[in-house]
């Protein structure tokens, strides 16, 4: 089973296994001594762990179903080394992925982890297929510059839906705040006619007392004459 168009047909290439390596010891290092010291604090420490493992995970994916589609097309798969190396190699980095993102969800808030994590692990698994699969080097510019747009357009996206999910937004109140903005600077008359007739009343509120006082001094007046 060949994952890697190479001659002669080896099951990864150098620059592949070399990514892998320093992949490994990444992450044993923080698994192993950063994490105990500074893994409650730093929000970076789980999620790097998560990221640079998942790059190794989805690479483990297609190797299983590269093999999956030869033993559909009737070769010999299951006494294949490889295929087994991979399925472990899955179960491995999948579990310890789970592990540290728990970790990171029950320590963090998720509005900060989520985001984090996607640009970190998205990052390291278009690093990891680039140099296993080589895909970047059969697109042309405009695909790459597109790939990147997109990457860039879904990174912005997941971080405003998270740095806005608490604002409480909809249609009816858009409407609302437009047509309160609207109202003075769309007639000045009319705004001027509310002034003037609010004036008025207030005027008119401000009057009626003293109405009731002149027509009680009147009364009084006419009884004392009579």
């Amino acid at each position: 089973m060949c994952l890697y168009s190479y001659s002669p047909c080896y099951p990864f290439p150098p620059a592949f296994l070399s990514f892998a390596i320093v992949v490994i010891i990444v992450a044993l290092i923080f698994i192993f001594v950063v994490g105990p010291r500074h893994g409650q604090s730093n929000i970076l420490v789980y999620i790097t762990i998560c990221s640079v493992i998942g790059s190794l995970s989805v690479s483990c994916v297609k190797g299983l179903g590269i093999a999956i589609k030869e033993a559909i097309a009737g070769k010999n798969v299951v006494g294949n080394p490889l295929a087994w190396i991979l399925l472990l190699g899955l179960l491995a980095c999948v579990s310890t992925q789970i592990n540290y993102l728990n970790k990171a969800l029950d320590i963090f808030n998720t509005s900060l982890v989520t985001p984090i994590y996607y640009v970190f692990f998205t990052t390291s698994v278009l690093s990891c297929s680039a140099i296993l699969f080589k895909e970047w080097g059969h697109m042309g510019a405009g695909d790459v510059i597109g790939t990147l747009s997109g990457f860039l357009t879904i990174i912005v996206g997941i971080f405003l839906l998270h740095a806005f999910k608490d604002v409480s937004v909809s249609l009816s109140s858009l409407a609302v705040s437009m047509r309160k903005d609207e109202r003075p600077a769309a007639n000045g008359v009319a705004s001027h006619y509310e002034l003037l007739h609010n004036e008025s009343t207030e005027d008119m509120e401000m009057g009626l007392p003293f109405d009731s006082v002149s027509r009680r001094n009147g009364a009084m007046t006419s009884s004392l004459d009579h």
